[in-house]
């Protein structure tokens, strides 16, 4: 018998399905409006704050096409009322081969809807330094 998903991982999953379904079909103009007015990310090491500078930064990445492929998502609910969502997954760029990623988002309620105020985005690429 399979348990009943708790409300805060049917939000997160919902959340993922739609961010990816946006980022990946080239609205990525509309990812703006899955974010808090003073959101933070953080893209591969490089700090933005606010949906506009958020958006800037998603809109203008230097690809035509994408397409993530999510291999595995968590869910947690926070002490403040929160949903801590992680990700990990592959991207393909162009025609480049595939690379892994992994994205955190922190979800909260805000005016009866859920808004990202926390993103951090990194490719699964590392420089090990000699």
């Amino acid at each position: 018998m399979a348990c009943e998903k708790e409300i805060w991982q049917k939000i997160g999953e919902g959340f993922v399905q739609e961010y990816y379904n946006q980022f990946d079909n080239t609205n990525r103009m509309g990812l703006g409006n899955l974010y808090s007015p003073d959101a933070c990310l953080t893209w591969e090491g490089s700090p933005f704050q606010g949906r506009e500078a958020i958006t800037g930064k998603l809109v203008n990445l230097p690809f035509k096409r994408i397409k993530h492929i999510i291999t595995e998502q968590d869910f947690q609910p926070t002490v403040d009322s929160c949903i801590l969502i992680m990700v990990f997954g592959q991207l393909q760029v162009d025609d480049d081969p595939p690379m892994a990623f992994h994205q955190v988002f922190m979800l909260k309620s805000q005016n009866c809807a859920w808004a990202c105020t926390n993103d951090v985005f990194r490719l699964g690429i590392h420089n090990i330094p000699v």
